[in-house]
């Protein structure tokens, strides 16, 4: 308990005689400070007891006492105590009338009562309550710590909101609230996320103070990367004492341990699940769970998705090797491996972004940037769902092993269906390359990682073309096959095999683009395309003669037909 002008009074060795604001004496002192100056205020900082025997004081002026008196209240002096017996026998009423009327708090000090014994008292009662603020902390640590061991974080937390006298809770990397306590407190702290979202930005350790004096949060990010793993909140309804703030603090320290696992022991992790992933891709399942022991749970056993994310930076690399221009105009950067069906997991890869950095990847090492805030959100996901999930970085890529429509998988399609969102309205920064694009695999059992891994990539490559963020293997199966005609290379191939025959339709020598679409599309039907194009079968009869001239080509060759009936079809939106 502070210290306060009522202690000072009751402290029987003191003798201090209240003269004036005796409705003030709970007001807590900082320190006693004794000063003869006219002008005391610069030098003081507020809560101060102001000891005086008024040596250069007109003290029995009224209007001068006002004046002295209205500037030691608006320095927020706690109190004045006067010494009678030295220059004025009793305290003078110009004084007295002064204070009652500021309101401010007037002690007689006796002419026995020396000012070092009030410094002395305030001083050990000031160390009294540090001491007892020390060890109540030290006993928040003990409690904090048997929580943590015992009950986890939600554990700590109940102990926590005790100690502060207000509730806490604990956010995780995407902002979300993991836990809090008690219940009712989730509901405000679901309020913060912009606030938590804003302190992610921060480098660490940063902290951050919301809130009025009766609904106070503090807010303070946990773990010691340079991207917090986490955030603790903890409100009160006014500002932390010294014990309360000894207990945050030490719950601080024991929730990073908590959630911040040590980094080699994360890399040792993620390198079993390379390894795991491998002896899947292999056809080796019963390998992989042994591999695995409990690390996934019955992931392994269960249906999964095998997702495939890379930055759309990489995407252009992809598509500039395969001599393609990548979606959204974006530039493509210097060339990085191609792929196919599943590679080695590991493999050397090329870093593409603004300059292209040759890197060896060592197994297991965590992904970096848009990849990292991907597995992030949906490790989140899966925590908050209880969900078992591998993540495996694989070169530039992210592959994400998830149990099917589980909670990990629907975080990554919201996660794209944002992404997508905000290039449709425009939000997106214009010109960026880093985000991810994805492919997701049709739902798959423990023999079928392969087949899986396969479908991701088919999806992501789909996804690609068509300049979205994450393709299913479902769509690529149920969708047309004209789609797939929307490649650039594609459409260069179709442009240089009609060249010719738009090149004659200029000359207004005949309508043979026209003429070939409607007897490719009637099936080589002369009196249905005839009809169609309104002309003699006769007529269209040589237009097909002319078409075979000018290409060299017989259209009695199915695979002529079926080439010109794609170009006709890659190229009808350009036309």
């Amino acid at each position: 308990m502070p210290l306060t002008l009522a202690s000072l009074v009751h402290h029987s060795a003191l003798k201090l005689t209240v003269r004036a604001g005796e409705e003030r004496l709970a007001t807590p002192v900082r320190w006693a400070h004794a000063s003869e100056l006219a002008d005391p205020v610069p030098y003081m900082e507020g809560g101060e007891l102001l000891l005086i025997t008024a040596l250069k004081l007109d003290a029995e002026d009224p209007e001068a006492m006002r004046r002295y008196v209205r500037r030691l209240g608006q320095a927020g002096v706690a109190g004045l105590g006067f010494a009678v017996g030295v220059h004025y026998a009793t305290i003078p009423d110009a004084l007295v009338d002064a204070a009652a009327e500021e309101g401010l708090p007037l002690l007689e000090v006796p002419r026995r009562t020396p000012f070092l014994a009030i410094s002395k008292a305030v001083s050990a009662a000031i160390s009294a309550e540090q001491y007892q603020a020390v060890t109540a902390g030290f006993a928040a640590q003990r409690d904090l710590t048997k929580q943590a061991l015992s009950g986890g974080p939600a554990g700590l937390l109940a102990a926590l909101a005790g100690q502060v006298d207000g509730w806490a809770a604990l956010y995780d990397a995407t902002g979300a609230v993991a836990a809090s306590a008690p219940e009712w407190a989730a509901r405000r702290a679901a309020r913060l996320t912009p606030e938590v979202e804003r302190l992610h930005a921060r480098t660490p350790p940063a902290s951050l103070v919301v809130g009025g004096e009766a609904d106070r949060v503090e807010l303070h990010t946990l773990g010691t990367s340079r991207r917090p793993r986490a955030a603790l909140a903890v409100g009160t309804g006014a500002p932390l004492g010294t014990a309360e703030r000894y207990a945050v603090h030490s719950a601080i320290a024991l929730l990073t341990l908590t959630t911040e696992r040590s980094r080699s022991l994360h890399e040792a992790e993620l390198r079993v699940g390379a390894a795991v992933l491998r002896m899947l891709l292999a056809g080796e399942p019963e390998h992989a769970r042994t591999a695995a022991g409990s690390l996934y749970g019955d992931l392994l056993d269960a249906p999964y998705r095998l997702i495939i994310a890379e930055e759309a930076s990489a995407t252009a690399a992809r598509a500039h090797a395969d001599g393609r221009t990548a979606p959204h105009g974006a530039p493509p950067p210097p060339a990085a491996a191609p792929h196919g069906a599943p590679r080695p997991v590991d493999a050397p890869r090329t870093v593409a972004g603004e300059r292209a950095v040759a890197a060896p990847v060592r197994a297991g090492e965590p992904p970096a940037g848009p990849l990292a805030a991907l597995a992030e959100h949906v490790e989140a996901a899966a925590a908050r769902a209880g969900e078992a999930l591998l993540v495996v970085p694989d070169g530039e890529r992210l592959v994400l092993l998830t149990a099917d429509g589980g909670a990990a998988a629907r975080a990554c399609v919201g996660y794209a269906a944002a992404l997508d969102q905000a290039r449709t309205t425009g939000q997106a920064p214009a010109g960026r390359t880093d985000e991810p694009v994805m492919g997701l695999s049709a739902p798959a059992g423990p023999i079928a990682a392969a087949t899986a891994y396969r479908q991701a990539e088919q999806a992501l490559s789909v996804a690609r073309r068509r300049g979205r963020a994450l393709v299913e293997h479902e769509e690529v199966a149920a969708g047309s096959v004209v789609q797939l005609l929307s490649d650039d290379a594609v459409r260069a191939f179709a442009d240089g095999l009609l060249r010719a025959l738009r090149e004659h339709d200029a000359t207004g020598r005949g309508d043979l683009v026209a003429s070939l679409r409607a007897w490719l599309s009637r099936h080589g039907q002369w009196d249905a395309a005839a009809a169609e194009l309104g002309v003699h079968r006769h007529t269209l009869r040589y237009r097909m003669r002319r078409v075979e001239e000018i290409l060299g080509r017989s259209l009695d060759d199915p695979d002529v037909r079926m080439e010109l009936w794609l170009a006709l079809k890659a190229t009808s939106g350009t036309e």
